[in-house]
């Protein structure tokens, strides 16, 4: 499921209540705006039962309801250009080299070293 924009989440509100969009500072008058309660959180199972397989949908629906919001979080993403793939493939093949030659220099250094002064 993709995420939806401001402007949909307002349309979709001002179909809901079927009001103009609210303005700041208008209604006048003192008036406060109404006060809508919270919609009620769906009920939870029982503690210690378990969730029969028709409750929990079953491997196929929940397999098809992973690939569907998969897919959804997929389109969200800013995938890079092909330049920025480049320029990032670069700096990390130049860490690796200069991380490999100080790693290399410290093994031949202490190698050097516990030849000549620990194992005499």
């Amino acid at each position: 499921m993709a995420r939806q924009t401001r402007a949909e989440r307002r349309a979709r509100r001002q179909e809901q209540t079927g009001a103009e969009p609210a303005l700041a500072g208008a209604g006048g008058r003192g008036a406060k705006p109404p006060v809508r309660l919270a919609p009620e959180p769906p009920s939870r199972p029982e503690r210690g039962r378990r969730a029969t397989r028709e409750e929990r949908g079953g491997f196929v629906f929940g397999l098809q309801r992973f690939l569907v919001e998969s897919w959804g979080e997929l389109r969200k993403v800013e995938w890079p250009s092909q330049s920025h793939v480049i320029q990032g493939t670069v700096v990390v093949l130049i860490a690796c080299v200069i991380l490999g030659t100080f790693i290399y220099v410290a093994d031949i250094a202490s190698k050097y070293l516990v030849h000549n002064f620990l194992l005499r």
